[in-house]
């Protein structure tokens, strides 16, 4: 099955992709490998999902903050591919940044978020490694960030 077949049967809608607002690229292809930058979390309704997991969102709350990174991601993937999501050969590895209190211990349940939604999009090509870090802060204090690198055909 297609990508986007897959999205229509996920019933999944991608955010627009976002253009970058500092001195660097969305996105950038070097040989075969596909870079996206750190996408922030951001709700459907374009509001920054803002805050410190732990404190003032719990896990449950940040792994729909990741999910909608790992989101944002596909969209910058269809992007720098035309519009060509059957360009994707696999997602190589994702990195998680977890805006969270000193005590938080769940970075890998909160990523979680952004690595399930890729690996249902891409079926076997969404797997991926992976890194799941804190941060005592993260750009505009949004909860979440997360970067990824695929390899295209």
């Amino acid at each position: 099955m297609s990508v986007e077949k897959k999205l229509k049967e996920l019933n999944i809608s991608l955010p627009e992709p976002k253009d970058p607002v500092g001195s660097y690229v969305a996105s950038k292809i070097i040989g075969k490998l596909l870079f996206i930058s750190g996408q922030i979390s951001i709700d459907e309704k374009g509001n920054l999902i803002k805050g410190k997991i732990g404190k003032d969102l719990d896990v449950n709350q940040g792994y729909e903050a990741a999910k909608r990174c790992g989101l944002a991601i596909v969209s910058q993937v269809r992007k720098a591919c035309n519009g060509d999501l059957s360009k994707i050969k696999t997602c190589v590895k994702l990195t998680g940044y977890v805006n969270s209190t000193d005590d938080f211990a769940d970075q890998p349940k909160v990523i979680n978020g952004a690595s399930e939604i890729i690996a249902k999009i891409f079926d076997e090509k969404g797997l991926h490694t992976r890194a799941a870090v804190s941060s005592n802060s993260l750009p505009l204090n949004v909860s979440v960030e997360v970067d990824a690198i695929f390899e295209i055909n």
